[in-house]
């Protein structure tokens, strides 16, 4: 009897270890393109948990003061979307080259985005480029 409940306890252990969040970017990078000063700086990164436990976002942190990310509230179930909110400060102009650190219980806990573009003082440059 005492083999029995054995065997049940460390089969329950194994599987329940085997379970694991595990998240899929659509993309690692975010290209803003060029983008006129003063626009609309907020992009998303879209994602889903192909694992088979709940996915936790714990924090997301941006590698300066002009990149404020927003992750999502409570936990996504396996096989469910959701997205990691961007916003870029688009009042400095110049080329945008940012990091995104994504913390979570995935079996990659620690995951790096990147955001990039270029933001133009001049939006009369920008249209003539789109004629």
């Amino acid at each position: 009897m005492k083999k029995l409940v054995l065997i049940a306890i460390m089969a329950f252990v194994g599987l329940s270890a085997s379970a694991q969040a595990k998240i899929s970017f659509k993309s690692d990078t975010v290209d803003y393109g060029e983008v006129a000063k003063g626009a609309d700086g907020v992009r998303v990164f879209e994602f889903t948990n192909t694992g088979d436990a709940p996915l936790m976002i714990t924090e997301v942190k941006s590698s300066c003061g002009c990149t404020v990310p927003k992750k999502p509230d409570g936990p996504i179930a396996p096989g469910a979307s959701s997205t990691i909110q961007v916003k870029y400060d688009t009042n400095r102009v110049g080329p945008i080259r940012k990091t995104v650190t994504v913390y979570s219980n995935a079996t990659e806990p620690i995951k790096a985005l990147k955001i990039k573009g270029v933001v133009k003082s001049d939006s009369k440059s920008m249209l003539e480029k789109t004629k």
